[in-house]
């Protein structure tokens, strides 16, 4: 089968909510094809549907070297490396990608989360104030978010 009729179907399977025919699809790419960019990033949806960290981090590895310019791979690769490693390879991640991308909220409220939970809370509220910054709407998800809550219960205490 061609390849863009089998990710075309890789693709539908994934907006419907069925991820394991959607991998199926994708294990049926020829070899040649299957390091393509439109092949891994497809696999990419994929990994992280399945939470399978390990290998979505190497996926997105790949993606964010290959196009370093496009933010979401070096996010999804941090994203996977925290679940997989940790904290602190994911923030090494994310301090690289802030090299190219310093005004990408989404970088700096989650440096604000790894610093949050390393207990850095000075550097915590200075990436979170900067990503509400660049962009409001993290004003609400830092009200919530898990990571953030040793900022918050610092700020609660007199």
């Amino acid at each position: 089968m061609e390849l863009k009729w089998l990710l075309s179907h890789a693709r539908g399977y994934l907006g419907l909510g069925m991820v394991k025919e959607a991998a199926d699809e994708l294990a049926r790419v020829p070899a040649e094809s299957a390091t393509q960019t439109e092949v891994l990033a497809l696999r990419a949806l994929v990994l992280q549907e399945q939470g399978d960290w390990r290998m979505l981090m190497e996926v997105a590895r790949t993606l964010a070297l290959r196009q370093p310019l496009e933010v979401g791979w070096w996010i999804t690769w941090a994203y996977a490396t925290r679940r997989a490693r940790s904290i602190a390879d994911a923030e090494g991640i994310l301090l690289e990608a802030e090299r190219t991308h310093p005004k990408d909220a989404t970088i700096q409220f989650n440096l604000g989360c790894y610093a949050a939970q390393r207990g850095n809370l000075g550097e915590a509220r200075r990436r979170v104030d900067r990503a509400i910054e660049l962009e409001a709407s993290f004003r609400d998800t830092a009200a919530t978010d898990p990571d953030l809550a040793p900022l918050r219960e610092a700020a609660e205490r007199p």
